[in-house]
């Protein structure tokens, strides 16, 4: 079974330095057919100004996941965790019993565009930790963050897996679903997903369903594709 949940339906916030679309609940944005999807809680499609960024400010027993796709976005946090997040790179920061962060655009004129994403940990109130990845940009599909030691991946504290999806015009590709549900998130580009098309912000639902065939169709794709419990 799958369900879309298309980009002009989710949550959108525009603070000047910061527009942001929200696919689930988040801050003043409520909807209550959208609060999450099993343990994944946020994934927001945030724009930073130039010369901006989040001020310092806490978290505690969450895996958050920031994936750049335009910029370069500094992190710094409270565990002593920080770098230059860009186009290619993943980063992961455990909150776990508490941790303080920021993050900034230091372009004097360039936006960064990027994807901020929450999941719930099956383990509460470690020590938090950061790391972080460069996967680079060769097209087809990569695991980039998993709770079971995928070869290469960042580690979270969850049974769940984010796989990123780069595909040129008219590739596909075939994905097997390897736990209770998935969902995908579309970036950038129209994706077709087993007979459903989805656009740029557009994500869907998937249950009950062990292969997902990807196309990309007419365009370049970078699409996000969640393995969770």
């Amino acid at each position: 079974m799958m369900e879309i949940r298309r980009s002009a339906s989710r949550g959108h916030v525009n603070h000047g330095w910061l527009d942001s679309h929200h696919t689930f609940s988040f801050g003043s944005f409520r909807d209550p057919h959208f609060m999450g999807f099993g343990p994944l809680r946020v994934i927001n499609q945030d724009r930073v100004s130039a010369s901006a960024g989040f001020p310092t400010h806490g978290h505690r027993d969450m895996e958050i996941i920031s994936v750049v796709v335009h910029g370069a976005l500094e992190h710094r946090d409270s565990s002593g965790g920080g770098g230059i997040i860009r186009p290619g790179d993943v980063q992961v920061m455990s909150a776990g019993r508490g941790v303080r962060h920021s993050e900034f655009n230091h372009s004097a004129d360039d936006e960064v565009r990027f994807l901020q994403i929450w999941i719930e940990p099956r383990v509460r109130g470690e020590a938090p930790t950061y790391q972080q990845k460069t996967f680079g940009q060769t097209p087809g599909l990569r695991c980039v963050v998993s709770g079971e030691g995928h070869d290469g991946a960042l580690h979270i504290k969850q049974n769940a897996a984010l796989w990123r999806v780069l595909l040129g015009p008219d590739d596909r590709a075939t994905h097997t679903v390897q736990r209770s549900r998935a969902w995908v998130q579309v970036v950038a580009g129209t994706l077709d997903v087993s007979g459903v098309r989805l656009f740029a912000g557009d994500g869907l639902a998937v249950t009950d369903t062990a292969k997902l065939a990807l196309s990309a169709h007419d365009s370049d794709v970078e699409a996000l594709i969640f393995d969770l419990p």
